[in-house]
């Protein structure tokens, strides 16, 4: 009987890994990229609203939806760390894994950490300081 994973088993471990350990880090680059643009511009042009929506419920928004996607990120490297415990000292692909997974676990935590940060200064300072 053979064990070993398909090919679709394997593209999408590879893929969920790489969300495990990179998701943290691009989810916090679209935070930072989205808040700062929409307090940037919306400031800019004189105003406190996005459209029809307060400016904080909008850079709100880019907080809370970013973070979401680290909690997922999260999720699937301590999934992968907990898969990969008892086959890392036979296998060294399986023991790149579960560094990956604690790498992944640690950065997520801290691109967390940012995000969330970040959304307590959008609510405890005032938009378009100047």
């Amino acid at each position: 009987m053979n064990t070993r994973p398909g090919p679709h088993a394997r593209l999408t471990g590879g893929l969920l890994l790489w969300y495990g350990v990179l998701g943290g880090a691009v989810a916090w680059a679209v935070h930072l990229l989205a808040a700062w643009s929409l307090d940037e511009l919306t400031c800019a042009a004189g105003s406190e609203r996005v459209s029809a929506v307060p400016l904080w419920q909008a850079v709100g928004l880019a907080v809370v939806i970013p973070g979401l996607f680290t909690v997922g990120s999260l999720l699937v490297a301590a999934l992968v760390w907990r898969r990969t415990r008892r086959a890392g000292e036979e296998d060294r692909a399986f023991g790149r894994s579960r560094m990956l997974a604690v790498v992944g676990v640690w950065a997520n935590l801290l691109f967390l950490a940012i995000i969330v940060l970040g959304g307590v200064a959008v609510l405890v300072l005032p938009p378009c300081q100047r």
